[in-house]
């Protein structure tokens, strides 16, 4: 005898309504990302999908909590907005009986629950990238913890893009280690034109003080300040180390999951010109958008080149 089982079906409204949800939040990421973070989102869309949708959730949600650091000028209030992130990551790992209700009606937070349930994320990378953002005064006394908070802020998405793509290997995290602080650099060294209203600069006090350098004298950034250019070179000379060790380290990983080191090109091309301009943060060449960036990185995706 045949047994027949109902079956439910959802009505149609449902679904398109679905579809269309999903779509509205997935362009929000892409927008997110396409505006406050113009390279890394260049350098994620030469990424194959279905990972390039959960990467561009993952970056979507960088820039969420980043976001709220670069609002926050000082004290404790930032907290609160933090600790909302931070609970949002706790809900995305509740056990799938759990109250589905209790995850955020948010289009990042949506996505990025697809992608975590999708490829099975590791809570510990997003919970780092939201602890990272807890100091909105960023202050390093040494080389040493500029190095650490990059690993958190900046390798922890790389991480979580490796994840993404089904790689979690020793010689892949060693390279993004590598990467992240290189870039965690370089991305502070382009802040410091921009601080200009704040009265310090989050340079590690142990490089100013070797060079004999205050932070009124960073935050003037003079072009004919030979102590501020040696405090840049030094530190520009840290982010190119780790870059070209994370460099040597890619012809180890896997081919497939290369595209993800794509920011080594963009790093590359601005530490060159800071170069070539003398480690002056402010000159027009060093400052300006690099027009050529997306033909180059499409040129090396396809050479292999990183």
């Amino acid at each position: 005898m045949w047994c027949c089982r109902a079956v439910r079906y959802a009505p149609s409204g449902t679904v398109r309504r679905t579809a269309s949800s999903d779509a509205s939040a997935q362009n929000v990421c892409l927008s997110l990302v396409r505006n406050h973070d113009k390279e890394n989102f260049l350098c994620t869309l030469l990424l194959k999908n279905p990972e390039r949708r959960s990467a561009l959730a993952v970056r979507a949600f960088n820039v969420e909590v980043a976001k709220v650091s670069e609002k926050v000028s000082a004290g404790n209030v930032g907290v609160m907005p933090l600790k909302f992130w931070e609970n949002t990551v706790t809900t995305l790992y509740r056990p799938p009986d759990g109250d589905a209700r209790a995850v955020p009606d948010h289009p990042v937070i949506r996505e990025l629950h697809r992608a975590v349930r999708e490829h099975k994320l590791s809570k510990r990378y997003l919970q780092r990238l939201v602890a990272a953002r807890a100091n909105s005064n960023l202050h390093f006394v040494t080389v040493k913890q500029l190095e650490d908070y990059a690993e958190q802020a900046v390798a922890s998405v790389l991480y979580l893009l490796l994840e993404v793509h089904g790689t979690r290997n020793v010689h892949c995290d060693h390279a993004a280690s590598h990467l992240g602080k290189a870039q965690g650099i370089v991305n502070l060294l382009r802040s410091i034109p921009y601080q200009t209203r704040r009265s310090a600069v989050p340079i590690p006090q142990e490089l100013l003080m070797a060079h004999g350098v205050n932070q009124e004298r960073m935050v003037r950034n003079r072009p004919d300040d030979k102590g501020v250019e040696e405090v840049t070179f030094a530190l520009a000379s840290v982010a190119f180390r780790h870059l070209e060790t994370a460099k040597g380290l890619i012809r180890t990983v896997p081919r497939p999951v290369r595209p993800i080191f794509l920011p080594c090109v963009s790093i590359e091309r601005y530490l060159h010109r800071l170069r070539l301009a003398s480690f002056h943060l402010t000159d027009a060449s060093v400052m300006r958008t690099d027009s050529l960036l997306p033909l180059v990185l499409y040129w090396r995706k396809l050479r292999g080149n990183y």
